[in-house]
């Protein structure tokens, strides 16, 4: 079990946000809120301050790639931020590093074991 961190989950699909609750949840992390779009990603970030945001991709109104550059500016400490896809990583090359999030997995392949490799 990993220490307790706060985690914001972003993806447009409420299906996903459920799951990966339900996940992080059992695996000792507190899910401070969930959100589906770009805007409000960063809104509850700056606000809620969590420790992690578990960031999709792919949002209706933008890209989750932005969404961590934008965070990742901000003065002062920032979450971490792992972003998520269906897609593989392959299909994004350089840019997750580009984007200052800590890494990526693929949605398939979310687990407690995969997040706590990169967190470490």
């Amino acid at each position: 079990m990993v220490a307790m961190r706060t985690v914001l989950i972003v993806d447009d699909h409420p299906s996903f946000r459920a799951n990966a609750r339900a996940l992080l949840e059992a695996e000792g992390y507190e899910v401070v809120r969930e959100a589906a779009d770009c805007a409000s990603a960063v809104d509850c970030a700056c606000a809620l301050q969590p420790d992690l945001v578990l960031l999709d991709v792919q949002l209706p109104d933008g890209s989750g790639l932005d969404v961590a550059e934008r965070l990742c500016a901000r003065n002062g400490q920032h979450p971490h931020i792992v972003l998520v896809s269906s897609r593989d990583r392959g299909d994004y090359g350089p840019l997750v590093e580009a984007s200052g999030a800590l890494g990526f997995i693929p949605k398939a392949e979310l687990s407690g074991d995969t997040l706590a490799a990169l967190l470490e």
